[in-house]
């Protein structure tokens, strides 16, 4: 699969990359998000340290990732108990 020529402004840097067609959007997303937090976390405390801004960026990303995982987690973990249950009724049914 061809890969697309992309640049993608993050903070005040410009940054060259290749991604898959389908992933563009998704990429181009992620920068606007990660922009959008900057120019949040500047005015909301008043940081202009761009090291400072992108470390609470990743941070909080990295939280909300986190957080994601275990909602997942707990989601797949009462799906297989509901399955697991409704077998068993089958099992009861059949027999």
């Amino acid at each position: 699969m061809d890969l697309l020529s992309v640049k993608l402004k993050i903070g005040d840097r410009e940054y060259p990359m290749k991604v898959k067609p389908d992933e563009e959007e998704r990429v181009r997303n992620a920068g606007k998000f990660i922009n959008d937090q900057l120019k949040s976390y500047r005015e909301k405390f008043g940081i202009d340290d761009k090291e400072d801004l992108l470390a609470m960026v990743a941070f909080d990303c990295m939280v909300a990732k986190l957080k994601g995982e275990e909602s997942s987690s707990a989601i797949d973990s009462t799906t297989d108990s509901k399955i697991d249950s409704i077998n068993q009724m089958v099992k009861e049914a059949i027999s």
